[in-house]
């Protein structure tokens, strides 16, 4: 720079200072810018100079140049302390910490959890959970480099390497603690991280106080689009907020993050900064006080002063400043004690919220040959300029190798020397050097140097077990895995490698980012002369290397290279002759020599061959397989590996496996064996369990041995059937289920829920790998060879249990025994011997070695030498025998178990243990136990009557692997044991089962920790039942009172035992307060966890249900958890009323639960609260906890342990019962489907509706409304019910319009009356409404069609033939007549309606003995409403062809009729009887007539039939949709109109069996079609069925269809049916199934954005693009935008497309979505804004044609004629400019 010289001074001659001024003076020793030769030279003109000076007044001067030097020194390490806030830049983020760039040099780190609290209890939940959190971004993603951020030094420290390290937390908590909320004002600027997202902005962590801070959404999305490429904020960002509002005394904070604005930030005198709460980063306006060489003294803020060293002196200006100059500096640094502060004076700094440049990574590494000094500071070091002008720093301790060989005078100003760039400081905006030769000569300086495939020397660190760590350089280092330690596997590595031996390695892997570099030591690969295959595309065919085995299968081998290329060596190209079993031949860790045949580097497959190298030949090639397979042989145990024994099958000499856990059927028995085993070792009746390629795998289970052996086994998948139980073993264990395998290689699932009668939480906890079990095969799939399993103990279980479990006792210890004699032959093993010599039940002589804190003892002796003798607190005696004990005190013990596999011995001191009483015992005789010792496969127990010890087994059946902790024994439990064996023999113990189960669940489990006292007395008292008591009122609770006896005991009342009389709806707890005296008296015991209580009456009361004995000697009897629940509700009926007291309303069952003794609680059901509907929409304020009603009592409830009540006196829905219901269907024409209380459904029919008979009469009611209604009656579980208000509030003095007709007599003469139409005839229209009873026995099923009748007057009534008659004629109604004149109908009145009437009453006693009872009534397609009476309770046949003449010569009465489908009577009534006799009767009719009659019903026939015929004509019958289906079986639409005409008729299951012959006929061809109905019946289930129906149709579905439509299609249906929760749950489902696929995300998004999930979106939308590719991104967020303009916040889909198209400009297909979408939501502004911008892009001029004519189109369309000119100019230019630039 040209203002170096002035920046920073060599010497030489001085001017002096002019008056007034303080002269400046030379600098001495210890100035930091001068050598000593240059001081020399100063000094002799300074004496020529100044000769008439005083000596004292030089030596006051150099005093005053040393403090300035001392002043203006460069912060240090040692500078540091905690507290000092710091400004830093962002170096380098990984996962766990960020690395910050602080001033002069230096660097610190900021550990993840010293973000923020926000962003630290995020981790903590994910480390809680276990699972990745959407909502948790990486520091990487969060702090990019370069970003200025304000730090807090928290500690100091050295590293391993014994390099200090600075640990920092930006946390605003610690930056800004010494702010308060009163401190705070409107314009600070002040370093914030965003804590939560809200809707309308984002909350702040500012690290104040009391103080909340917000961000506005407005405020942020300048800095959104701009720096944070319009991604929403994120929990844990750091910001540089700026105060734009305060309020409420600081309490709370509006902030502001305009660049723009944060940018112009200044610290002003008017927001009372002090130096206690001054902060890095604040920008000021300050004076400068002092320049002197090393930096420049300022004020700032009126009172404040600071310096500024020569690092941050602006480049521009140095030299330039002068005293009382005012300038803008950033503070740096402000130490906590001292207050010293820092400043720079760099622009950069000067505008906060500015992001730092980085030097290019290719040049930090650099050697520089010729670096020029242009300044030296003895105390700091030397600023150089490098070869491309630019400025660099070298530390005092990177100029020379040592401290002895620096030499000051080398550097003087302007000397040369060769350097190395080490490093670069953002925050002095310097590159750093070093002149040490060791550094400028080393290899590598940084990760980033070394390359896979380069050799590198180093160190050993250390040994490790994933391997040995390597020392490159100071600053580097390495791992070589176990595997590449050598060219073979090494067992001992330590014997070859010692720390500090230095080693020649080359790299495998190099990983700068995460400072990762793998290396290998295998000799073959670091001498290796072939090219290094570090990438796919350098593997070209034909190329040789070398590379090394990492897998050997059956279908080859897979060889890996360097930087993790690997490729396949398939099982042919392993050599020239074949090889059988390659893993046999190659191993593990292999060094080989390929030659690559085949590479696709896009698709990172890489095919090679071994033909060109020549073969190692295996050890075992010339073995053979034992000649049949299953047999049982002899085996020689050769070594052990990890997971087995290698042996040696004796008769062939073949070597084979014998995995661990098939040494036993007991899991204990196969770590046993495998521990104890040695090589020589025999094992006999081994059997041949599979032979694959060679690999022979051997079994000694017992079980399956046996099941070989007996032929329970199958050999093929052909022999199983369902139903089969087959015992194999566990070969892997996942979540989902348990993959079993069994003898012959078959194998098969046991799914999660077939696991066990338990709930399965983790399938890990049930079953270990290797394990025995017994399987039931439950389903098999034959195309994909797949089996199906249980492992329920219900369903494999033995029906003798007892049987089985002493079966499994008796096995454990007879291959315990031989383990026993397996030990004894190891003579030379001392521990193998004394634990031969122990068995339980033995009494020994043994010295206490130690008595511990927690109550156990610890043994020696001499017959338990070497092996852990202990014994349990329990088993000690307790606290009171633990004084007694002592080290060195002989004892006299009793062995309870032997543990061999931990050479542990547990015993026992107690006495009833050692004084054992004789008693002769029975086989299979009871005896009460106790038990002593829980071992895995068994427990000890002594009989309490002789001590002996017995062994009982823990799990009855091989599949009893799991127990909750309840029900697992523990030590000191009581037990009743059956014996099974009458002599110990050599197991030292009596072998027993557990007694019934039902004994064993009474018997209290005890903690170990507990003694036998302590399990037998609880809390010792006199108390009995029915004595009275004195207390103090502790608290009070809505439902019960506690209450103080004594200082141990505390006791109960509950609400129902306060008083005699309780007043319904008073809180019977409210009168006692606390303090208050009490007298109750005792009426029970409970015995809790944490304390003893005892439940009284406050009025001396006592409950007969807990009327027992308490007996007096100090332990309470009483324990209501061994009561049947059910046996305390028997004394209550249904029908009793009740007092009960409220305890809470569950919302989530939608009940209330009651309590009405402190024993006895129920329940009421939602709909049985009250007969006020308003009151069921918000229970939980009319009912109030503690308040007191009255109830009846309806029943119990499914597990009988709740009483089931009534607040509304309904206890039966007999006739006449008034109750709430909720309507859950309406049917048109019909009526409605009501849900009544007590889980029945009711039917109310549309003439029970209302008193007012309507047009429309369902049109006020939905589903989900609740309503009161009546029962009318209730037969056959068929109800019928009344929402009429004359019915349900019979109070009421609402006029009726409409009376309900009920019968004959309710009707009388000339009345009139309206209702709906029944049916239409020959004779006539009937209509109605009738008595309940009569529509219930007439079918309902028949739909009614509303419409208004004219009035119509009742002719006639006869009561003895329950008939009447009506009349639609104008005389007697008063209204014009609907029939019109043109039908030709006879008229009543008339003579020949006169004689039909006369000869109809003949006709009707012979017509009667025809008619079936019964018949059904033919009824027109829908009711219409007029004014109408009941005509006849007859029945009479018609024939048919009369039926349909009439009901084709009614149906053209009026217009409105013809809209009531002819078809239906043509079809309908000419099959159906009618109910009432003919009123007319025909008079004679003559041959011809009869002859004329009957061609004309032929004609009527006809016509029928064509109607049939015609293919246009709607299916309104079962037999029509048959026929259509039988012509066209594989079309949905008919499948699913037959549906719905079943459900038209609410035939739900009728419907169900149609979807079920659709699925059947439809050809497996129409994939569509099926589907089509497939989503159908999802549609059914979810409207009519339940969700288990549901499930059960859509796992089918996904079986037979592709399963991502059908995901799709049930996403779909619960959002149209309003199921959000469980469409939600489904699309995540989605997502993990489907994650590839984009349609899914966007379904999602649509879904989400429909419901106004805005903030979901988004995350969404970042989940999608992590987990598609990357290919797919740019479609997937334009898609998301469009989303986002349709259904969310255009804005946002605005900065989405912006930000797309910011990164990828060339999209034309995007540019061109975003205009469309402008175009409907944008301003005309917008889109032009748009158009402008493309129109000047750099495409190719087919696709700027395209938008010309756009913009053109759209001008045209919105614009005027000056822009329609602009945009034809702007095309016009363009073709120019591209004509000239061709020309050109």
């Amino acid at each position: 720079m040209a203002s170096m010289e002035e920046n920073f001074p060599r010497g030489g001659t001085q001017k002096k200072p002019s008056e007034g001024k303080a002269p400046r003076q030379p600098i001495e020793q210890d100035n930091l810018f001068d050598t000593p030769y240059e001081e020399g030279s100063q000094k002799r003109k300074r004496i020529q100079e100044d000769k008439g000076k005083q000596k004292k007044f030089k030596a006051e001067k150099k005093e005053a140049i040393k403090a300035n030097a001392k002043d203006f020194e460069l912060l240090t390490v040692e500078a540091l302390s905690e507290g000092m806030l710091l400004l830093g830049c962002v170096k380098e983020s990984n996962d766990f910490e960020l690395m910050v760039s602080l001033p002069n040099g230096l660097t610190g780190f900021v550990q993840v959890t010293h973000i923020c609290d926000a962003y630290s209890k995020m981790l903590n939940e994910q480390v809680a959970t276990e699972e990745l959190l959407e909502d948790l971004n990486s520091l990487s993603d969060l702090y990019p480099p370069g970003m200025l951020v304000r730090c807090s030094v928290t500690s100091m420290g050295k590293t391993m390497d014994g390099h200090q390290s600075i640990k920092l937390s930006i946390n605003p908590k610690d930056v800004n603690k010494a702010l308060n909320t009163t401190a705070l004002r409107s314009g600070m600027l002040l370093s914030g991280l965003v804590s939560s997202v809200e809707d309308h902005g984002y909350l702040i962590d500012i690290g104040v106080s009391g103080a909340k801070a917000f961000l506005p959404l407005q405020k942020s999305q300048s800095y959104i689009k701009s720096a944070n490429k319009g991604a929403e904020l994120k929990i844990g960002q750091y910001l540089n907020c700026l105060i734009e509002e305060v309020k409420n005394n600081g309490r709370i904070v509006r902030l502001s993050i305009s660049q723009s604005e944060v940018a112009a930030a200044i610290a002003t005198e008017e927001q009372n900064w002090t130096l206690s709460n001054l902060l890095p980063g604040l920008v000021v306006k300050a004076q400068v006080q002092k320049v002197t060489p090393y930096g420049i003294a300022l004020s700032f803020l009126s009172s404040f002063t600071g310096i500024v060293d020569f690092m941050h002196l602006d480049p521009k200006k140095a030299g330039n400043y002068s005293q009382s100059q005012t300038i803008k500096a950033c503070i740096l640094s402000v130490h906590p004690t001292s207050k010293a502060v820092r400043l720079t004076l760099r622009q950069v700094f000067l505008q906060p919220g500015s992001v730092l440049g980085q030097l290019a990574s290719s040049r930090i590494g650099m050697v520089v040959g010729e670096s020029v000094v242009k300044s030296f500071h003895a105390k700091t070091g030397a600023i150089f300029e490098l070869d491309d002008g630019t400025l660099a720093f070298a530390r005092l301790k990177h100029l020379s190798d040592t401290k002895k060989s620096f030499k000051p005078g080398t550097f003087k100003t302007g000397s040369k020397h060769r350097c190395r760039i080490i490093d670069y400081s953002l925050m002095d905006e310097l590159a750093l050097l070093s002149l040490k030769r060791r550094i400028i000569a080393a290899p590598f300086l940084r990760y980033q140097d070394i390359c896979p495939g380069h050799v590198v020397e180093g160190k050993v660190l250390a040994l490790k077990p994933l391997g040995m760590q390597v020392k490159v350089t100071d600053h580097i280092r390495g791992l070589v895995p176990h595997l590449h330690l050598a060219d073979v596997l090494l067992k001992k590595p330590e014997k070859k490698y010692s720390v500090g031996r230095e080693v020649k390695c080359r790299v495998l892997i190099s990983n700068p980012e995460e400072k990762k570099l793998i290396l290998t030591l295998k000799k073959t690969l670091v001498t290796s002369k072939f090219p290094v295959l570090t990438s796919y595309k350098a593997a070209k065919p034909g190329l040789i290397t070398h590379g090394f085995i990492v897998c050997a299968r059956e279908f080859g081998c897979i060889v890996k290279f360097y930087n993790d290329v690997k490729g396949l060596v398939p099982k042919s190209e392993l050599s020239s002759e074949p090889i059988p079993s390659p893993e046999k031949v190659f191993y593990k860790g292999q060094v080989v020599k390929v030659i690559v045949l085949k590479c696709e580097p896009e698709q990172e497959k890489l095919l090679l061959s071994f033909k060109l190298m020549s073969r190692p030949v295996s050890e075992d090639r010339g073995e053979q397989i034992p000649k049949k397979n299953r047999e049982m042989v002899d085996v020689k145990v050769l070594r052990k590996k990890d997971n087995g024994l290698k042996v040696s099958i004796l008769s062939d000499n073949v070597s084979a496996h014998l995995p661990t856990m098939h040494l036993s059927d007991h899991v204990v028995n196969c770590k046993l064996l495998y521990h104890w085993l040695q090589e020589g070792d025999i094992l006999h009746r081994v059997m041949c369990l599979s032979d694959k390629g060679g690999h022979i795998t051997l079994c000694r289970k017992p079980a399956l041995i046996s099941a070989v052996q007996e032929e329970q086994v199958v050999r093929s998948f052909s022999e199983i059937q369902p139903g089969m139980q087959l015992a194999g073993y566990v070969r892997n264990i996942m979540s989902y289920g348990v993959f079993v395998e069994f003898p012959f290689g078959l194998a098969g699932l046991a799914p999660k829920a077939a696991m066990s009668d338990k709930f399965v939480t983790d399938t890990k906890d049930h079953f270990v790998v290797g394990q025995t079990v017994v399987a039931n095969v439950t389903s098999m799939d034959e195309e994909k060879q797949r089996i199906l399993l249980c492992l329920k103990l219900s369903e494999v279980g033995s029906e003798d249990p007892d049987t089985e479990s002493f079966s499994l006792l008796s096995q454990c210890f007879e291959e315990m025994k031989e383990i026993r004699g397996i030990m004894s032959r190891r003579n030379h093993s001392k521990v193998a011997q004394n634990l031969c010599g122990l068995i339980p039940g033995q009494k020994l002589e043994l010295v206490v070695q130690e008595v511990r804190g927690n109550g156990s003892a610890f043994f020696i002796g001499s017959r338990v030498a070497g092996l852990t003798v202990t014994a349990t607190r329990y088993h000690v005696g307790g606290w009171e025998f633990l004084s007694c004990l002592v080290a060195g005190q002989k004892a006299r013990v009793l062995v309870l178990h032997v543990d061999a596999l931990k050479s542990a011995v547990h015993v026992s001191l107690r006495e009833e243990l050692l004084s054992l009483k004789a008693k002769r015992l029975m086989e299979n005789s009871q005896h009460p136990a106790v038990v002593q010792h829980v071992a895995e496969e068994f427990a000890i127990a002594s009989l309490v009557k002789t001590g002996q010890l017995t062994a009982i087994p823990v799990a009855s059946h091989f599949n009893d692997t799991f127990r909750f902790d309840s029900e697992k024994l523990k030590v000191g439990q009581a037990v009743s044991v059956t014996l099974k064996t009458m002599l110990m023999g050599d197991h030292g113990v009596l072998l027993a089962v557990q007694g019934p189960a039902k004994k064993r669940a009474l018997i209290r489990s005890r903690k170990e920790s507990e003694t036998v006292e302590e399990g037998v007395a609880a809390v010792r008292h006199s108390l009995c039942l029915g004595d009275v008591v004195k207390g103090t009122v502790k608290s009070v609770r809505p439902t019960y009172v506690t209450v103080a006896i004594d200082d141990k005991l505390t006791g109960s009342i509950h609400t129902s035992q306060i008083l005699d009389d309780v007043p319904i709806g008073t809180f019977p707890t409210s009168r006692l307060k606390a303090g208050q005296k009490v007298t109750a008296r005792v009426i029970g015991g409970r015995d809790m966890k944490t304390h003893r209580t005892v439940i009284f009456s406050h009025l001396l009361l006592s409950l007969p249900s807990v009327n027992s004995d308490l007996k007096g000697d100090g332990s309470t009897a009483l324990s209501p958890e061994g009561d049947n629940p059910s046996e305390r509700l028997r004394p209550y009926k249904a029908g009793q009323t009740v007092t009960c007291f409220v305890k809470k309303y569950n919302t989530i069952k939608t009940w209330l639960e009651v309590e009405i003794t402190p024993e006895i609680r129920g329940r009421v059901l939602q709909l049985l609260l009250s007969l006020n509907p308003k009151v069921l929409k918000h229970p939980e304020k009319s009912f109030k906890n503690g308040q007191a009603l009255s109830a009846t009592v309806t029943g119990t409830d499914a597990s009988e342990t709740n009483l089931c009540l009534s607040l509304t006196g309904v206890h039966s829905l007999v006739e006449g019962t008034i109750t709430l219901g909720t309507i859950t269907k309406v049917t048109p024409h019909v009526g409605l489907t009501i849900a009544l209380p007590f889980g029945k459904i009711g039917k109310a029919s549309i003439f029970h509706l209302s008193d007012s008979f309507a047009e429309q009469p369902l049109e006020n009611f939905s589903i989900g409304k609740l309503v009161r209604c009546c029962v009318l009656s209730n037969e056959d579980n068929k109800i019928e019910i009344s929402l009429r208000q004359s019915r349900t509030n019979p109070k009421s003095k609402n006029k009726v319009e409409d009376p309900e007709i009920t019968c004959v007599e309710d009707v009388r003469e000339g009345q009139l009356v309206r209702g709906y139409v029944k049916s239409v005839k020959q004779l006539g229209v009937f209509c109605g409404p009738m008595s309940h009873k009569l529509w219930h026995s007439q079918h309902l099923e028949y739909s009614w069609f509303s419409v208004l009748f004219p009035l119509e007057t009742c002719r006639s009534v006869s009561n003895k033939e329950s008939h009447v008659e009506l009349s639609l004629l104008p005389e007697d109604t008063g209204k014009p007549s609907i029939l019109p004149e043109s039908l030709g109908l006879p008229r009543c009145d008339t003579d020949e309606g006169k004689e039909e009437t006369e000869e109809f009453k003949k006709l009707k006693a012979k017509r009667k003995r025809r008619v079936s009872k019964g018949e059904q009534v033919c009824a027109c397609r829908g009711p219409r409403l007029g004014w109408v009476v009941v005509l006849s309770r007859g029945a009479e046949m018609h024939s048919p062809a009369s039926d349909a003449l009439a009901s084709a010569r009614l149906a053209s009465i009026t217009p409105l009729w013809c809209s009531i489908v002819p078809e239906v009577f043509q079809s309908d009534t000419a099959s159906c009887s009618h109910p009432f006799p003919c009123p007319l009767q025909r008079k004679k009719q003559t041959k011809k007539e009869q002859e004329q009659e009957k061609q004309r019903v032929e004609k009527e026939l006809s016509k029928l039939e064509a109607a049939l015929m015609d293919p246009n004509r709607q299916p309104q019958t079962a037999d029509d949709f048959d026929r259509l289906v039988l012509s066209n079986p594989s079309s949905s639409i008919l499948w699913l109109q037959y549906m719905a005409f079943h459900l038209q008729a609410t035939e739900i299951e009728k419907a169900r069996v149609v979807a079920e012959r659709a699925l059947k006929t439809i050809s497996f061809r129409e994939e569509q079609e099926k589907l089509n109905v497939w989503v159908a019946l999802l549609n059914l289930e979810n409207m009519y069925g339940t969700e288990e129906t549901l499930m059960k149709v859509f796992e089918r579905a996904v079986q037979y269809n592709e399963p991502l439509k059908v995901f799709q299609h049930l996403a779909d249906i619960y959002a149209s049916s309003e199921k959000y929760q469980q469409a939600d749950d489904l699309y995540n489902t989605m997502l993990k199934r489907f994650r590839q696929e984009k349609s899914v995300w966007l379904k999602y998004a649509t879904f989400l954005l429909k419901r106004g999930q805005v903030e979901a979106t988004h995350r969404l939308l970042e989940r999608a693009l992590k987990g598609l590719p990357d290919k797919e991104h740019v479609d997937v967020i334009s898609k998301f935008a469009q989303l986002e303009f349709h259904f969310g916040d255009p804005e946002h889909a605005k900065a989405i497309f912006e930000s797309t198209l910011s990164s990828y400009p060339k999209r034309t297909d995007v540019w061109s979505i975003y205009i469309d979408m402008m175009i409907k939501h944008g301003s005309q502004k917008e889109v032009r804004d748009i158009f402008e911008r493309v129109i000047h892009l750099s495409l190719a001029a087919k696709r700027m044609k395209f938008f010309f004519k756009r913009y053109l189109d759209y001008e045209k369309k919105y614009g005027t004629s000056e822009t329609i000119q602009a945009v034809k100019v702007a095309a016009l230019e363009y073709v120019e400019s591209k004509s000239s630039l061709a020309e050109s």
